[in-house]
């Protein structure tokens, strides 16, 4: 079965990079993708924020938009799975082609611009749910708000009782004047406001992650994290898409606009997880580990960089869906090697 998967990649891969997403998702309503051969190694169970994970890879926000195939991917072997991003009202977003796969450097440029069906749907489907399994809603404003901040307020008010945990997507370089949300005292007005949503809810209360982007300076890191402590955020997620562009590059779409993903990315991203880590000396964030992830080492040395928990998307659009067991079994085989008995124990050591 792992070889049929990997041949329907490989075709998947002749299609345009959009159309080929859309027929992924079709195949995997249709109950044609991976299932993970077996329970996770005991050595991978972990908690993140609260929440209880068979192993700490997941599947990151942009893959699963809709919350359509929550399910097929937590089946997959995923230790939890994030949907989303999804905004208030549903947005068509930016004119395509807008997502462009670069080969040779196994690297993504995507300028989406949130399209989705917006929240609505997106909470009918989760309260159509069945299983266990953790599910996040990624969410965020729609780009002609007058509101930003109540349109965040509105998703996660619609959603709550219904994600295990909520990430705020303030650093999408597709949606204008979002990253501005990232100044110290903008997120905080933000976060201000969540919290107070969150107070008047009452508990339980799920986690709250911010997701912040690569393209930052060392103080606007710190400022972001004195912000996620201060107003009760639980932890960050490191990173979204970044808008340089590496040296080294050599696919002819390197030159497209919009936010680059994949294996260039695994440097910045490192660093800023790194550089947020050592702000938070008192550890009271959790931090996921985002950008590059396609491999187990590639797992194993972001979490001795400081990450409780990781994501990937774009590597499996070069790996296929048999990458996951693949990751899980080299992450418990280093972590084993190292002569830790579980994840938390490797969190920040390198």
């Amino acid at each position: 079965m792992s070889a049929l998967h990997d041949l329907a990649t490989s075709a998947l891969r002749r299609l345009d990079p959009e159309t080929a997403h859309s027929a992924a998702l079709l195949a995997l309503r249709a109950g044609l993708g991976p299932r993970a051969p077996r329970a996770a190694d005991p050595i991978l169970a972990m908690n993140l924020a609260g929440l209880p994970l068979p192993n700490p890879v997941g599947l990151a926000a942009g893959f699963d938009k809709n919350a359509e195939v929550l399910g097929p991917m937590l089946a997959a072997g995923f230790g939890f799975v994030e949907c989303g991003t999804a905004t208030p009202r549903p947005q068509a977003g930016n004119p395509r082609p807008r997502l462009f796969r670069l080969d040779e450097d196994k690297a993504v440029i995507n300028r989406l611009g949130f399209n989705n069906g917006g929240v609505e749907a997106f909470a009918r489907r989760l309260e159509g749910r069945a299983g266990g399994g953790i599910v996040g809603a990624n969410v965020g404003p729609n780009r002609d708000s007058a509101d930003r901040i109540g349109d965040y307020l509105a998703a996660i008010d619609r959603l709550w009782g219904l994600a295990d945990y909520f990430t705020i997507n303030i650093s999408s370089p597709n949606t204008a004047g979002l990253r501005d949300l990232q100044s110290a005292g903008a997120l905080g007005e933000l976060l201000a406001r969540i919290a107070e949503t969150r107070s008047a809810r009452g508990p339980p209360t799920p986690p709250l992650f911010v997701k912040i982007a690569p393209d930052l300076k060392e103080r606007e890191i710190e400022g972001i994290v004195g912000a996620a402590i201060r107003y009760g955020a639980d932890g960050l997620v490191i990173s979204n898409t970044t808008l340089t562009r590496p040296a080294g590059l050599r696919s002819p779409g390197r030159t497209q606009s919009g936010g680059l993903s994949g294996t260039p990315l695994k440097a910045l991203s490192t660093q800023v997880l790194r550089t947020a880590r050592q702000v938070d000396v008192e550890r009271r964030l959790a931090l996921v580990g985002v950008g590059g992830i396609g491999s187990g080492a590639d797992a194993h040395s972001r979490i001795r960089a400081g990450a409780s928990a990781v994501q990937l998307y774009s590597a499996l659009v070069f790996k296929g869906p048999g990458l996951i067991g693949a990751i899980l079994t080299e992450l418990a085989g280093r972590l084993r090697a190292d002569g830790f008995a579980s994840v938390a124990e490797a969190v920040g050591t390198g």
